[in-house]
């Protein structure tokens, strides 16, 4: 489905690697990318869709040459850290917009709609602005918002962040429903170790990039 060979990407000409001959090849599941804070698991979802160009390598994504605007509006999917939701628009129409930029038929895209807003629990929600509800919310509603094309590659970064058990274990429910067709491959990156048991594949990034020894004294846990 998806595969990089010999990724290097930094963000600066003379700054080090963040990515450093980075190959792994990611197969139909959920593949969850671990390690410090700074350790490139961001950079490289973003070198993924296409929002960060590798300065050497090859990104190679079933269907496509490459990373382009066709992938990007049609078969992937991307939740950021940030969100990103159109503040002034209700969820519902923040959905309807994703669904046709991605071309989805009126029918379609009102099935999907409802389906994913039902699944992630924003069903009664609809007609808000994003303002107007919880952190969780909104987090689940930005994820429905990438849900909404049934994309072939879906990007997560910190889903579940600060969230509590009960959000996280419906993001959880969905992400399984989402890759039950078996065609779908979903990378998250995140810290959090209650993903761990929907994990087909987990990747520790951290031998890419040490922990910067000077954290390890402040944090007090230095030998």
């Amino acid at each position: 489905m998806l595969s990089c060979s010999n990724i290097y990407y930094r963000y600066a000409r003379r700054n080090p690697w963040i990515l450093e001959d980075f190959s792994h090849e990611f197969s139909p599941g959920i593949h969850l990318i671990k390690g410090f804070s700074g350790c490139g698991k961001s950079t490289l979802l973003r070198v993924i869709g296409g929002y960060l160009k590798q300065q050497k390598g090859k990104i190679n994504i079933q269907g496509y040459r490459s990373n382009n605007t066709k992938f990007k509006r049609k078969d992937l999917g991307f939740v950021f850290q940030q969100l990103n939701l159109l503040p002034l628009a209700s969820i519902k129409r923040n959905l309807n917009l994703a669904a046709a930029l991605a071309g989805i038929p009126n029918k379609q895209r009102s099935a999907n709609i409802n389906k994913y807003l039902t699944l992630l629990g924003l069903a009664e929600f609809k007609k808000r602005l994003p303002k107007s509800m919880s952190g969780g919310q909104q987090q689940r509603a930005s994820i429905a918002r990438a849900l909404i094309k049934e994309p072939k590659i879906l990007l997560l970064d910190e889903p579940t962040s600060g969230l509590d058990d009960l959000n996280t274990e419906v993001i959880i429910n969905v992400l399984k429903e989402f890759i039950s067709d078996g065609n779908r491959t979903v990378i998250i990156c995140t810290h959090d170790s209650r993903l761990d048991k929907v994990a087909h594949d987990i990747l520790d990034f951290n031998r890419f990039l040490p922990m910067e020894g000077h954290l390890e004294a402040l944090a007090g846990t230095a030998g």
